[in-house]
Order: C-alpha cells, then sequence, then structure tokens
C-alpha cells in the first residue's frame, strides 16, 4: 500500500481553449488546468456549444465549484448567459507565462465527476463544466509553439503520458533539433543535446548555479506564491505538528565511488545508487518503510523512494522509483531519467509523485557537506544526503588516511520510528555503501 498523501482543494485555470458560443464536441478539450504538480486538459463529457465561462483567467475556486456551463443548442446561450455572468477576475501580478493564470477547482480524487443538468425557468438545460483527470492532450507549451512555428498538431505523434504531445515532438514534427534543459542529478548536471536520430550527451559541465530558466522577483517586487509552491507550503505547514527526531551518520564512499565509475558508461547515475542502497536497506529495516495514520501505523507493500526534485519555477516535487529494492539498478537510472524529464514539464500522473513510502533529498551535487530535510506529510522518515568529500580519516588502530566521506541525516516521524530504529538502519545503510556496494548491480 503507497503511503497516503493530502488531497488537493484547488487548481489553477491556464487557459480556455474555448470561448463562449463555441461548438464542444464530446471528449474536446475546453480548457487547460494546473493542478499542484502537472497541467492538464479537461475534456467535455457533453456535446453542445460553451455558454458561459463562470471562472475566467485569475478566478480561484475550490473543489467542485461550478466554472462553466454547456448547452445542447446555440438558442439556449443567451438565455444562460444573462442568468449566469462571469465571476470577476482578481488582479494577478506577471508570471513568466503569456497566458493568464487562474485559480480553479480541481480534481474529486481520481474518478471523472459527474456532470449533473440544471434546469432554469426556461426549461434549457446546462451542463456544468468540472476539472477532472481529463486525458492530457497538448501541454500548454506544445500549444504555444506549435502556434508560434506553425505546425498544426493534429499532425504530431505526442510521446508524454497517454498520448500526450510535448514541446520536443513539435519540433520534432518541424524537423528542428530539440534542446532538453539539463536534469540536476547527484553526480552533477549535465547539458543535453537531443537530435531525432541520434540522441547523445554533449561535454558534462559542472556548476552550483541555479537552472536557466528559474524565475525570481525583482527587487522590491512581490511575488505570489504559483500553485506548487502553496502546495509545498501547506506540506510542510503540516510537518511542524509531526514529533520528529534527527539523526546522522558518516559513510565513506571510495568503494562507492569507484563502482560507480564503472557503472557511469552504461548509464546509472548516483541517485540511482543511492535510490537503489536506501531500497535494500529499508527491506531489512520495514519499520523505517512505515507511517503514522490515526489507526495506527501503515506498512506498505512496496518500498517506493521519492526523491525531491527543484523546479524551475519554484517549488519541488517527488518523483517515485516504485519497488526500488527489487528493480535493477540500470532500469532504476532509465526509470528516473525519464521522471525528472517529465516532471520539469509537469508531466508526472499524480501516482507517479504521490506514493512514496520514504523520500530521499540529496544536495551533495552543490557541495553542500550537511543538512536537515523536512519530513513530508504521509511517510515515515526521510534522508538528506550531502556531498561525498575527502577528510582526513583515523583508523581503529590509530593510522591516519584520507578518503572520501558522505555526511547522511535522517529526518524520523517519532510515532512510528524511534531512535534505535533509525540508527540501526543508518548503520547497515553504512555497512552495505562501505563494504559492497556491487551488490547493488543486481
Amino acid at each position: 500500500m503507497p503511503a497516503l498523501s493530502s488531497t488537493m482543494t484547488e487548481g489553477k485555470i491556464v487557459e480556455w481553449l474555448k470561448k463562449p458560443g463555441d461548438k464542444v464536441e464530446r471528449g474536446e478539450s475546453v480548457l487547460v488546468v494546473e493542478s499542484d504538480k502537472a497541467d492538464m486538459d479537461v475534456e467535455s463529457f457533453q456535446e453542445g456549444f460553451l455558454a458561459a465561462v463562470l471562472m475566467p483567467a485569475g478566478s480561484s475556486a475550490p473543489v467542485g465549484e461550478t466554472i462553466g456551463l454547456i448547452v445542447e443548442t446555440e438558442e439556449e446561450i443567451a438565455a444562460v448567459q444573462s442568468k449566469n455572468p462571469p465571476k470577476t477576475s482578481p488582479a494577478v501580478s506577471d508570471e513568466p507565462r503569456n497566458t493568464t493564470s487562474v485559480q480553479e477547482k480541481s480534481l474529486k480524487k481520481e474518478s471523472a465527476p459527474q456532470a449533473s443538468i440544471n434546469k432554469t425557468k426556461e426549461e434549457t438545460r446546462a451542463v456544468p463544466v468540472v476539472v477532472n483527470h481529463g486525458r492530457i492532450v497538448a501541454t500548454p507549451r506544445a500549444k504555444k509553439l506549435a502556434s508560434q512555428i506553425g505546425v498544426d498538431l493534429s499532425t504530431v505523434r505526442g510521446t508524454g503520458p497517454h498520448g500526450r504531445i510535448q514541446s520536443e515532438d513539435v519540433y520534432k514534427a518541424n524537423g528542428q533539433p530539440i534542446s532538453v534543459p539539463w536534469i540536476a542529478e547527484s553526480d552533477a548536471p549535465a547539458s543535453f543535446t537531443v537530435t531525432e536520430s541520434n540522441p547523445r550527451i554533449s561535454k558534462k559541465t559542472v556548476s552550483s548555479e541555479v537552472p536557466k530558466g528559474k524565475s525570481f522577483g525583482s527587487p522590491g517586487e512581490k511575488v505570489p506564491f504559483n500553485t506548487l509552491q502553496q502546495a509545498v507550503n501547506r506540506n510542510m505547514e503540516e510537518s511542524l505538528s509531526f514529533p520528529c527526531f534527527r539523526v546522522g551518520y558518516s559513510i565513506i564512499t571510495d568503494k562507492l565511488d569507484s563502482f560507480y565509475k564503472e557503472v557511469k558508461p552504461k548509464g546509472v547515475t548516483m541517485t540511482a545508487l543511492l535510490a537503489k542502497a536506501v531500497g535494500k536497506t529499508l527491506a531489512r529495516h520495514p519499520q523505517l518503510n512505515a507511517a503514522f495514520t490515526s489507526a495506527g501505523m501503515i506498512y506498505p507493500d512496496q518500498i517506493n523512494v521519492a526523491i525531491a526534485v527543484a523546479m524551475e519555477e519554484g517549488g519541488l516535487i517527488t518523483p517515485v522509483l516504485q519497488n526500488t529494492d527489487q528493480t535493477d539498478l540500470f532500469e532504476l537510472s532509465r526509470q528516473w531519467a525519464d521522471l525528472v524529464k517529465r516532471s520539469r514539464s509537469k508531466q508526472l500522473q499524480p501516482s507517479e509523485y504521490t506514493t512514496g513510502t520514504f523520500t530521499l533529498s540529496n544536495l551533495g551535487m552543490y557541495g553542500v557537506d550537511r543538512f536537515d530535510a523536512i519530513l513530508p506529510p504521509g511517510t515515515g522518515a526521510i534522508l538528506a544526503v550531502g556531498a561525498s568529500l575527502p577528510k582526513v580519516i583515523a583508523g581503529a588502530d590509530g593510522s591516519i588516511a584520507v578518503k572520501r566521506q558522505m555526511q547522511v541525516n535522517l529526518t524520523a516521524d517519532h510515532r512510528v520510528i524511534y531512535g534505535a530504529d533509525g540508527a540501526a538502519f543508518l548503520k547497515d545503510l553504512s555497512n552495505l555503501i562501505e563494504t559492497n556496494p556491487e551488490s547493488l548491480s543486481s
């Protein structure tokens, strides 16, 4: 059973794809909604005409509130509009995207809502437009790009989740090379260049700078939190109610570093190595994979390691590597590359970022030697990983040598995990990394 996660209470309307009076086919996209961590197209469950937009761009709405109305015939549009004027759109500060953003009502769990039919005095039937996990067709970025370079989206084959068209697909359809933003890995960021026939990795560059495209406010400017940042804020505030404890451990990484050099040319990343090491150790310490509920402790039947990834527009997301203890190291690396790429373009499905049972946060690529992480709600523990740095180490016999050492700090929910549990987990993790990292390949 996956870890429990908080449900979303509101979303953001990115763009209305239809305007009042437009013909709408059943299954056709009507608007684009930004949930906490993904953009999605919302489809109509009814054929007819969009009569009224009740929540235009710039408005906010809680889950379940009607945001628009669809009628069966053009003759009914005027009657519906006269009785359902649009709500006033609040002032919105400038945002990186060109389309105006809006807080909007979102998902009812993952089930499609039932479109109830309301009758006016004139017996005009209006079907509410509601936000749901509609089939994703094309990202807003892909739509804008297609419009700019003159690509017909109906001719483009989408490679995203459920066939969703991404900006890379638009570039490819136009015969242009695709430029993919760098992905922050624990072995430092690399820049990627992808062509239609020959994906390749260009010369690696190491930098502690923030990813290009990350938006910040100017001096003196007041910038509101975006939807993703608001979701992170709510989770962090909720975590303040947990009785947590923290325990650290220093791990010598000479053997791990040597093994990494062997498998790196085969596509293995340090993130996958660390996740695999954590997964195998969790298999021996199920208490660290447990979580608190009001009814008692819950022990998931999978070990799913969530890994924190910073988003360019602010906030963070935690893509999940499923069954980390059982999955092959090379497959984990392939899955991780795909998850990070799609998380950057907000194309992850909810099951890909809400089902973690243990969380890993790595700032080693920035040279950070140690830090404490905040425990995410719904899980029992999070491991903060610092950089592997050369240190002067004293041996048991009193000899002194220079070895590479990595500091890891565990933050755990004391209602479920006690100090001895955390210490035993870290000791076994250290033993695995220091003495037998080669076993991670299986």
